[in-house]
């Protein structure tokens, strides 16, 4: 996937913007973005402020590497289930 070239405090700062009453193709001309990409940004992170968008993005980062740690262990489950049953 690829890195946005703006960082999540900078996205919060536009889309304060657009709630500050600056037209949305205005803003999106300043900053160099089409009004698809904003509408998805105000979308995912409409309300919420730098350092929130920051703790989501940690909690998001948990949850995944969570994911993964029970995956894992379901995969060594299963195995371990095989062998006892001695289809090894």
């Amino acid at each position: 996937m690829r890195k946005s070239r703006f960082s999540e405090e900078q996205i919060t700062s536009i889309l304060a913007e657009a709630r500050a009453g600056i037209p949305t193709p205005e803003i999106c001309r300043k900053h160099g973005i089409s009004s698809k990409t904003f509408y998805k940004w105000r979308m995912k992170y409409s309300g919420l402020a730098g350092s929130e968008v920051r703790r989501m993005k940690d909690l998001e980062a948990t949850i995944s590497r969570l994911e993964r740690i029970v995956a894992r262990q379901a995969v060594e489950l299963e195995a371990a289930k095989e062998i006892i049953k001695g289809k090894w």
